[in-house]
């Protein structure tokens, strides 16, 4: 009888997707499922014969093992995101998850571990970032979506383009992918900030001056305007600059020249004009704080860049894009973001916009120590910490529109298509179908 409940249990572990293995107290394989084999390229025989280290090569087996901190803390393991190299020599992605093995009398007598490969999920994630991408901006956000097609259109006119958004939306952003997309692209791209300098010396930075014209002008300097000859300048909060530089702008706009200081005839200026600002150009206008005249000249093409709360959905998408850059930059290998520190993030306002979402992902990098970031690492963000129950459902709402905005997306691109759509995600045709089932998606007949 025990033999034949042996042979069920047996059975029953072969049978199950995920990789499983046990191992001693010395760290010898002792069992070795199909699932394993075929994640790793092993066969059960050699697997057998080595310990989990040598079989796995993980990057995890040098320091925070999961499976013996499993066993040394005799608490489970759950979803550690490594890398292993299989039989061919070449990575593979998993998700780890280890628990101690005890026998009767409750002491530990080895661990077991379960792995599955996370490869297609992590193509899926790169499909997202590839298909919600321009230049460097991300979103799924329909709003940016619509922006983002009319990008090289903009690009392609010589107009002033006006960018209108909240401080930390990335109008810089915007402005080097139109210059990136135009055939200035070769040539410089000049960016100043127009708040941060005095009028006068302001006057000096665009225009530049010629020996003499002052002081301590000893030799020609020339501004920026010269040094974007045949490019792009962009003009970052241009609200600021005062009634009488608004008049030598106008000039540059309507007459394509412009004076040094100092100077004694005017220059000719090919130079494309981006500017941007966080201020309300039209009540400035109406206030009589800005010329209408240049307030007309700038306001060609005008995007307006909507702000992060209104655009949740691009929260989880963003997150992942931030945890990737940091990892990079900090030789980190932080994995993800807990569902419940991910909620957490997703209910806040954000008057800072990508910039604080960024610097709040960064200020986590610093606290965690694991590969997993949580909410501990989270700046207290809110006057009234929100429930679990609240924040969680609110995570799965976003999750879901940014995974169904993906799939018709992706669709669409393969023109309704279910069976070449898995292909080209690397999924099973019964997943895509199961997803679109579960997501509600309303998918028209293939053309094809």
């Amino acid at each position: 009888m025990a033999e034949d409940k042996k042979s069920y249990t047996d059975l029953i572990i072969e049978s199950i997707a995920d990789g499983i293995f046990t191992v001693d107290l010395d760290w010898k394989i002792t069992s070795f499922n199909k699932a394993a084999q075929d994640i790793t390229g092993l066969v059960k025989e050699e697997a057998l014969c080595g310990t989990c280290r040598e079989v796995l090569r993980a990057s995890c087996c040098e320091a925070q093992c999961p499976l013996k901190e499993a066993m040394l803390s005799g608490s489970p393991v759950v979803n550690r995101i490594v890398s292993i190299i299989d039989a061919n020599g070449e990575n593979r992605s998993i998700s780890i998850s280890a628990a101690p093995i005890r026998d009767s009398s409750g002491r530990v007598t080895g661990g077991v571990e379960t792995f599955r490969d996370i490869g297609s999920i992590e193509k899926v994630h790169e499909e997202i970032a590839k298909g919600y991408a321009c230049q460097d901006i991300l979103s799924v956000n329909n709003e940016m979506r619509k922006i983002f097609e009319m990008l090289p259109v903009f690009a392609d006119s010589v107009s002033t383009v006006l960018l209108e958004g909240e401080t930390g939306t990335g109008k810089e952003l915007f402005a080097r992918a139109i210059h990136n997309l135009s055939p200035r692209k070769a040539k410089p791209f000049i960016t100043v900030n127009c708040g941060a300098l005095p009028d006068t010396l302001l006057e000096s930075e665009l225009f530049g001056y010629k020996a003499g014209a002052f002081t301590d002008a000893k030799r020609d300097k020339p501004g920026r305007f010269a040094l974007a000859e045949g490019g792009t300048i962009f003009l970052d909060e241009i609200g600021d600059i005062s009634p009488a530089l608004q008049v030598r702008l106008l000039r540059v706009l309507q007459e394509k020249t412009y004076d040094p200081l100092g100077g004694i005839k005017p220059v000719q200026a090919d130079v494309r004009i981006i500017v941007a600002t966080n201020k309300n150009l039209e009540s400035l206008v109406r206030d009589r704080q800005f010329r209408d005249d240049l307030y007309y000249r700038l306001n060609v093409i005008r995007i307006v860049i909507p702000p992060l709360r209104e655009r949740r959905e691009d929260i989880p998408l963003l997150v992942d894009h931030f945890i990737e850059r940091f990892n990079k930059i900090q030789g980190r290998n932080i994995s993800s973001i807990s569902e419940a520190a991910l909620s957490y993030l997703t209910r806040y306002e954000y008057p800072g916009n990508v910039r604080e979402l960024e610097n709040i992902i960064e200020r986590a990098f610093i606290l965690c120590r694991t590969s997993q970031i949580n909410q501990s690492h989270l700046p207290r963000l809110y006057a009234h910490e929100l429930s679990d129950e609240t924040e969680i459902s609110h995570t799965g709402e976003s999750l879901k529109k940014v995974e169904a905005a993906f799939l018709m997306n992706a669709l669409k691109r393969n023109g309704w298509n279910r069976a070449k759509t898995a292909s080209d995600l690397g999924i099973h045709k019964s997943t895509l179908f199961r997803k679109i089932k579960s997501l509600g998606l309303n998918v028209p007949h293939s053309r094809k």
